[in-house]
């Protein structure tokens, strides 16, 4: 499969963009999450690519190639989503389909919600969508965890969260690639712990990440460090302020949401499942037996072809 590379210069950064399939194939845009690559989507590039569409899978903002600024205003969701409006903008792109995991989910949430006529065909991996809140997010995580760890309180302050990650980069995404429910999601621990304490020193790679695939994370967070992706988890406030004029707004576009039945993510996010019907009319869900957080790689070949089988009727 032969694979594009090319740096864009779109909304005041440089985007690192790979694509892949024939050159007037109809756009789909794969959009990546924490901590992942462009290649965590390799499966189904291959698969969207030979079925005749033109597959983009960019670096988001903070990762790899793409330019990663300091100031962690530059990474709330409308300056994100703005990345990926005025790259398709510069390529003529009218009419697209979006699919995002992780935090590329409510990336490619928002892009539908702002871009309605260009935005035809939606999918959403692990991370739902249940409206604009009634206040941030992250106000009710201070309360919720008061005293106790959590790791999205855990990476609000700049400088802390990039300490522990940074000192070695490979033992960071073997522990969050390897043990994501254990790292990210234990509450038991003092609100002044950090991340990995109580993790082993390090952990043989998950079965679905071959050393080639890691190699690609390394060279990713190798080039920034991991403080542009822990940006995006410092502007809940600024994104409710953001997104004001997007609350009660429904995601009217046909919808995939693919949940691995083991995602701890899901556990985590139940409340917002279950409104996500009401907010998204045209949803088709499928929970994924035996599957994690990685999707795209632990069941690739299930997901490239739910994904086929959604776009060729929802995407003609």
């Amino acid at each position: 499969m032969h694979i594009d590379h090319r740096l864009l210069a779109v909304n005041g950064i440089e985007l690192s963009l790979y694509s892949a399939g024939p050159e007037h194939g109809k756009p789909v845009w794969l959009l990546h999450g924490f901590p992942e690559c462009w290649y965590a989507w390799h499966p189904q590039i291959e698969a969207l690519a030979a079925a005749g569409y033109r597959v983009f899978a960019p670096e988001m903002r903070g990762y790899g190639a793409s330019s990663a600024p300091a100031d962690p205003a530059a990474y709330d969701l409308l300056t994100l989503c703005g990345d990926i409006q005025a790259a398709m903008d510069m390529l003529g792109q009218r009419q697209v389909a979006v699919v995002g995991h992780d935090w590329g989910a409510p990336v490619a949430w928002h892009l539908a919600l702002l871009e309605p006529e260009r935005v035809k065909a939606l999918g959403a991996l692990s991370v739902p969508f249940g409206g604009r809140p009634k206040r941030p997010a992250i106000e009710m995580m201070r309360e919720a965890y008061a005293g106790r760890f959590h790791y999205i309180l855990y990476f609000q302050q700049p400088g802390v969260a990039e300490a522990e990650l940074d000192d070695d980069i490979g033992r960071s995404l073997r522990l969050l690639l390897g043990g994501l429910g254990d790292a990210l999601l234990a509450t038991d621990k003092p609100a002044n712990a950090r991340l990995f304490d109580g993790m082993p020193d390090d952990l043989p790679l998950p079965a679905w990440c071959s050393e080639a695939t890691f190699a690609h994370y390394l060279r990713t967070f190798e080039r920034h460090g991991f403080r542009g992706a822990l940006n995006w988890y410092r502007n809940f406030e600024r994104n409710w302020q953001r997104t004001e004029r997007l609350a009660g707004l429904l995601v009217e576009q046909p919808t995939l949401f693919l949940l691995g039945e083991n995602d701890p993510v899901g556990r985590f996010e139940a409340p917002t499942l279950k409104r996500m019907g009401d907010k998204v009319p045209h949803l088709e869900r499928h929970d994924l037996p035996d599957a994690g957080h990685w999707l795209q790689a632990e069941c690739g070949a299930r997901v490239s072809a739910l994904l086929l089988d959604f776009l060729a009727r929802n995407y003609r």
